[in-house]
């Protein structure tokens, strides 16, 4: 049964016989998106004409529809935007009779209703105060009654529009500006708001006001087809929950990627960022435009009347447009870059990378139509791309923050992927780590920007910021992106023209660009092997050096949970010790090692005593390598010294849980006093700690807690479990379980089991009684958290210091999994 009949079927069936209908056309599968949209919004035309007709309306009156139903897009769950117009001829208890005669059916059926009673100029006058009212009076449509008077409204709204654009489109781009803020830009948010982020169907619709102003008008290609595709997704998003929302849960991405026929959630996710940044590109093309006219027209009158002064005839001659040269067939002019009129871009291949350049360099925008020019007639680079390209690129990826916009409107019209071919397998691609802040392809412009600022360190800046652009290239392809992106650049370092040792170094950095960061936070930095392995990995000290500015970059270009002072700390000294290697220098034994004076005073007092001995060194560790103005505060040391007894590490980390104490790294040791003080090994903890919130608590508490733990009067278990009840978790979303491997890291030291799992109170805490049940002894352990997942790295020994076998250390891994779920 088609619409069309469904509406005849129904059309005096009352509210019953259109929910019934409704009913019906939202299960058709065949007709999906405008269509249906269309359908639905002439099904509800149909009810709402015959329910004005039955209440008998008063000659003069009108039913509106406006908004997104006034434009016929309505989704299964939008509200009804309506408006009861009259005359005024009628009499107030006439026309309220005629409106409760509408709304109070529409209520009935549960539908969301926005209406409000006008007369046209009570209509104009609540558009010239609120500027929502006259964007949505811009699509008034009439449904039933006085057509005649909705023309007239329709005709004087736009008007009034189009002679007071001045005045509101610079109110409306500040109400734009603000909602981008506080929502969002859609193209990068995981859960996005699908109406109200920045690029999403709110702004399309802005960008309808604006071309009916006719200042300006949006870039028209592929506008329309992206906002299809977010219609269709809030479509299937409404029948996938049965709600009216515009928000895209995660928990809901895969019903929803079903309902539209799609491969999965990240098919989704994918489809709505290419159509978001379709739509915010149009929207910052036509903003420009919007201020260039207005600026235009506000110095037209001062300029006219000097002209006027200076003796210009009727008016005065119209003064020629400045045009500042920038580079070879690239001119400034009117505040944005565009091309000479002798470029030849057909017979110039480096000539977009030229503009791009200069426009970066020179903080501008690059004129719309000049890039549809490059894009239609450019001649394809050679490959390998001659000197001038490859240096044009590295100016580019230079530029730092300008090169955003830049990048962004070769992305637009297929340029980028024109230059590099790989760059189609991360456009828009999303990424589910909530750390990232960034799609994979704006990530990978952003840590261009942020290398751009850390080219100073480092010896090659052009193979820095080509790493940057290329680090993550190989999250397109299946299998761990950092092997796959190192053979993807390697054909491209090569392919952008690059020798075979540039090419050779740019590989090895792609190949290894998490390494110093996974190696300083997951591995004991006192172990030979762990040095030794990151300087075989590495080779050079050059490679080092672009590593450590890469690593820098790639994390503050993920979002900020992902670098701190704490980190950039344990990376500057993994890199101080590598580079040591690299120059010759051997490697310290940690078994000669004696302990600390510090530590031995502790060992000595906890001998005496029989009881823990703490030390709060509450001057904070420094960062060497802070990228802050100055020195921050990267956490305390605490040092714990007691007799060697079973239960210390839980003990430990229970009660630094407890006092919400983050735990970054804990190197544990049995010390053996000089002869004459004592007799027995003590146990010395020296641990990295930082308070979650607030001040560090007193050594005097912790030590009493401790005391209180190791004899069994203080439940650390059921006071943790209690705080873990507590612990927020996101509504709808489940952690994976946790994952416990052995680490392949060659120590000779001990055996390096890796622990990933949910990041919550007291997760140390439960891994030591675990390990503690398993009768082993930990050497050390390496706490990394990002976001709510933590990997914790744990070093441990059979109890006479001996490496585990490996059947040994499989069964100790998979009895820890088994524990911790």
């Amino acid at each position: 049964m088609t619409s069309l009949e469904v509406s005849e079927e129904t059309e005096d069936s009352g509210p019953g016989g259109y929910a019934a209908a409704r009913l019906l056309l939202l299960q058709e599968k065949e007709r999906p998106g405008p269509p249906r949209r269309a359908a639905l919004a002439r099904l509800t035309d149909d009810w709402l004409a015959g329910l004005f007709a039955a209440a008998a309306p008063p000659r003069g009156t009108a039913l509106v529809a406006v908004g997104g139903y006034g434009r016929a897009e309505l989704s299964p769950r939008s509200d009804l935007d309506l408006l009861l117009l009259h005359d005024g001829t009628a009499g107030p208890a006439a026309v309220a009779a005629l409106a409760d005669r509408i709304w109070y059916p529409v209520w009935d059926l549960g539908l969301a209703l926005d209406h409000s009673v006008r007369t046209p100029a009570e209509a104009r006058a609540t558009a010239a105060e609120d500027l929502k009212v006259h964007l949505g009076l811009l699509d008034a449509r009439p449904v039933a009654g006085d057509h005649g008077l909705v023309a007239a409204l329709r005709t004087t709204v736009l008007a009034d529009w189009r002679n007071q654009a001045t005045e509101r489109l610079p109110e409306l781009d500040a109400l734009c500006r603000e909602r981008a803020d506080r929502m969002g830009e859609l193209q990068y948010l995981l859960e996005p708001d699908l109406k109200e982020a920045r690029g999403g169907l709110r702004d399309a619709q802005v960008l309808r006001a604006v071309a009916a102003s006719w200042l300006a008008d949006a870039p028209r290609e592929g506008l329309d087809a992206a906002r299809r595709r977010l219609l269709d997704a809030r479509d299937a998003l409404h029948l996938a929950t049965g709600r009216a929302t515009d928000r895209l849960a995660l928990q809901e991405q895969d019903a929803v990627a079903a309902e539209l026929g799609l491969l999965d959630a990240d098919t989704l996710l994918r489809e709505v960022y290419e159509a978001a940044r379709t739509i915010s590109y149009a929207t910052d093309v036509t903003w420009r435009e919007v201020n260039r006219v207005l600026k235009a027209r506000s110095t037209r009158p001062r300029l006219r009347a000097l002209l006027s002064r200076g003796g210009g005839g009727r008016g005065g001659a119209k003064p020629p447009v400045e045009r500042t040269p920038l580079a070879e067939g690239v001119v400034e002019m009117d505040g944005e870059v565009v091309l000479a009129r002798s470029a030849r871009p057909e017979r110039d291949p480096v000539l977009p990378l030229r503009a791009a350049a200069a426009a970066a360099q020179s903080a501008l925008p690059i004129s719309l139509h000049a890039v549809r020019r490059l894009a239609a007639a450019a001649k394809p680079l050679p490959a390998p791309w001659p000197a001038e390209a490859r240096e044009e690129l590295v100016t580019l990826l230079g530029a730092g923050e300008a090169t955003v916009p830049v990048w962004e409107a070769l992305e637009a019209e297929g340029l980028v992927t024109q230059l590099l071919p790989d760059w189609e397998r991360v456009r828009c691609r999303p990424q589910r780590n909530p750390v990232h802040t960034w799609t994979v392809d704006r990530h990978l412009v952003e840590t261009a920007v942020r290398a751009s600022s850390l080219t100073r360190r480092v010896g090659r800046p052009d193979l820095l910021l080509v790493a940057a652009l290329l680090h993550d290239i190989g999250k397109g392809w299946p299998g761990d992106h950092s092997v796959a992106g190192e053979t993807i650049a390697r054909d491209l370092a090569a392919r952008i023209g690059f020798d075979r040792t540039d090419t050779a170094v740019i590989a090895t950095v792609v190949r290894h660009h998490l390494l110093l960061v996974e190696t300083a936070t997951r591995r004991d930095l006192d172990d030979p092997a762990t040095i030794q392995s990151v300087a075989t990995a590495v080779g050079t000290l050059g490679t080092l050096e672009l590593l450590h500015a890469l690593t820098e970059a790639d994390a503050l270009a993920t979002g900020p949970a992902a670098w701190s002072t704490w980190r950039a700390s344990l990376v500057a000294d993994l890199v101080k010790r590598v580079a040591g290697v690299l120059a010759g220098a051997p490697l310290p034994d940690p078994e000669a090692a004696a302990p600390s004076a510090e530590q031995e005073r502790l060992a000595i007092e906890a001998l005496r005593t029989g009881e823990p001995v703490l030390a709060l060194r509450t001057e904070p560790v420094i960062a060497e390598a802070a990228e802050a103005d100055g020195p921050e505060p990267v956490g305390v040391e605490l040092l714990i010294a007691l007799p060697d007894r079973p239960g210390v590490l839980p003990a430990v980390a229970g009660v630094l849980a407890l006092h919400r104490l983050t735990v970054r790294a804990a190197d544990l040791r049995a010390v053996e006093l000089p002869g004459g003080l004592g007799s027995g090994p003590v146990l010395v903890l020296d641990w990295r700690v930082a308070a979650e919130y607030g001040s560090l608590p007193e050594a005097a508490r912790l030590r009493a807690d401790l005391v209180r733990a190791l004899d069994g009067s203080l439940d650390i278990p059921a006071r943790l479990a209690e705080r873990e009840a507590a612990y927020p978790r996101r509504r709808g979303l489940t952690a994976p379980p946790p994952r416990v491997t052995v680490a392949a890291a060659d120590s000779r030291l001990a055996t390096v089991i890796e622990v990933r799992a949910q990041d919550a109170p007291g997760l140390l805490h439960r891994i030591g009684r675990a390990l503690e049940g398993a009768a082993v002894r930990v050497r050390s352990a390496h706490v990394s958290t990002l976001g709510a997942n933590a990997v914790d790295t744990l070093y441990v020994t059979r109890p006479d210091g001996s490496l585990l076998t490996d059947e040994e250390a499989i069964d100790l891994a998979r009895a820890l999994e088994s524990a911790l779920r």
